[in-house]
């Protein structure tokens, strides 16, 4: 693609401060820096807002004892994150209860606290819960988001958001894709090239850019730079291209987190034109402190030999479960579970649906898995075989060692025990009854945590951890998640950063008293 330069001779118009992605850190940025006095144009690439916030389960973690959570992200992040960073969105999390109570006053949404600690029993796990957005007043998600697929409350967190900047005037322009960053002499941020209706335009921003504009899950340049594992695919957005790491990159920012992404393993639509995975069926997650697992599992993985090669259920399925088909055999030169399979039987088959669509996109027909999984049967994503031989057979495997495999696993199953990958006794389900279905498996991204480095004022760092001046980010977009995930954290990431960088950005002395006058005129 041409892209105009980094500098302009003019502006076509001026705001405060310019917030780049509509998702929910691009409602907060936007919220906040309105709230502290900033004219704000919040531009969003795609047709439809939401970005993949809106497919979330819309469960945001909080905690109000800043320090017992400090204590939690120490541990989860095992040392790639910087301590203030996590004091600042442990202090940031004990304020969401009363600022989504203020949210509130605006259309009547009911929010609520649920009991839930965080994913691993590390120190603070027990001080975490979720707040939820339960419901809103006349607000239906399928009637008024039919675009938006989500795993369960997502819809109302942006519903209650998008409530917010409307009330506030805020202005928004959707199908409007940032393409590159301003910059003045001094490398400082002054605007943002954009593309819209009106044409390619030069957008003055007189405080600062925020960048809310999400991960790289569509960008398989991104994925083959900084992934092993590959092909790995994408569950959400086809929006997520990665446009805010190369925008602060053409600035000098440091990268972090580039490896961590939250995925796990999922299946392929037989339509080469549906451009999404998707994941198999979201179960609960372990409680720390209590019996581990809530849900029975009920299917098994195997590699292409035949043999299982991981503990299906992990604490964290849905931001681990990819780790285990990320191994290449340099003999082989391949990856040997890229694709993998998952195996039920019959009794397994008929517990629940294996597969759930979770995506943002009015141009994709919607998807919706059946209750029973026969409708994956009759498209091909799940193959029927009604022996062991004739399931070795659609796999293309020795019948004797997938016979010895069902017999080991359902031999654990009576026992109880997994001696093989210690997968929680309580999720264990034989696969014995006739007929068998199996679907290939690859590994999904939900979303990444990767992006620019930046500092507790989300401020984008460049790399020898200097600001680059008047460039902020939020939200997905290079957060500070650098090992393991906590569920719900990215939401909290999106409103605690966001709010933090709109309120700093709007705070900024003009760069150019000029601007200044012609926005005032404006």
């Amino acid at each position: 693609m041409n892209l105009p330069d980094r500098y302009a001779e003019r502006f076509d118009e001026y705001f405060d401060v310019v917030v780049v992605g509509y998702g929910f850190a691009g409602a907060a940025a936007a919220i906040e820096a309105h709230d502290h006095g900033a004219r704000v144009l919040l531009i969003e690439k795609m047709a439809a807002p939401g970005g993949i916030s809106i497919c979330a389960g819309g469960g945001l973690r909080i905690g109000n004892d800043p320090d017992k959570v400090f204590a939690y992200l120490e541990a989860a992040n095992a040392g790639t994150t910087p301590p203030e960073i996590h004091r600042a969105f442990a202090a940031g999390m004990a304020e969401l209860k009363a600022y989504f109570e203020r949210l509130a006053e605006v259309d009547g949404a009911r929010i609520v606290l649920r009991e839930r600690e965080g994913n691993y029993p590390f120190a603070g796990h027990d001080s975490l819960c979720f707040l939820e957005v339960e419901s809103i007043p006349g607000f239906d998600a399928g009637r008024d988001y039919p675009h938006a697929h989500s795993l369960r409350a997502g819809p109302n967190v942006f519903k209650l958001v998008d409530d917010n900047v409307r009330h506030r005037g805020i202005e928004v322009r959707l199908s409007t894709p940032a393409l590159r960053l301003i910059t003045g002499p001094a490398n400082d941020v002054r605007g943002v090239w954009v593309r819209s209706t009106r044409g390619l335009q030069a957008i003055g921003a007189r405080r600062a850019v925020v960048l809310c504009c999400g991960g790289f899950e569509n960008a398989a340049d991104l994925h083959s730079q900084f992934w092993q594992l590959r092909p790995v695919l994408p569950v959400a957005s086809r929006g997520n291209t990665g446009d805010g790491v190369r925008m602060a990159q053409d600035l000098g920012a440091a990268l972090w987190h580039m490896w961590h992404y939250h995925g796990s393993y999922g299946f392929r639509h037989p339509d080469p034109a549906f451009p999404f995975g998707i994941r198999m069926k979201r179960l609960p997650d372990w409680t720390p402190g209590s019996t581990p697992p809530r849900a029975r599992m009920s299917w098994i993985a195997l590699g292409r030999d035949g043999r299982r090669f991981m503990n299906e259920y992990h604490p964290y399925l849905q931001d681990t479960g990819h780790r285990p088909l990320d191994q290449y055999d340099p003999a082989l030169q391949r990856f040997p579970y890229v694709p993998a399979y998952v195996v039920v039987d019959d009794a397994g088959r008929g517990m629940y649906p294996l597969g759930k669509a979770t995506f943002n996109d009015p141009d994709v027909e919607i998807y919706s898995w059946s209750d029973d999984n026969l409708r994956e049967v009759e498209l091909g994503i799940l193959r029927r075989a009604e022996s062991v031989e004739a399931l070795a057979a659609l796999i293309g495997v020795d019948a004797a060692v997938l016979r010895a495999t069902l017999t080991r696993w359902n031999e654990a199953c009576a026992a109880g025990v997994d001696t093989d990958f210690q997968r929680p006794g309580e999720t264990m389900v034989p696969v014995a009854t006739p007929p068998f279905f199996v679907g290939e498996i690859w590994p999904v991204v939900s979303n990444t945590q990767g992006g620019p480095v930046h500092n507790a004022r989300q401020q984008v760092l460049n790399a020898f951890g200097e600001p680059i001046p008047r460039l902020y980010e939020a939200g997905e977009l290079g957060g500070m998640w650098g090992f393991l995930y906590l569920s719900g954290g990215n939401l909290s990431e999106c409103f605690v950063g966001g709010r933090i960088a709109g309120r700093d950005a709007a705070q900024l002395a003009p760069w150019n008293a000029t601007a200044a006058a012609k926005n005032a005129a404006s």
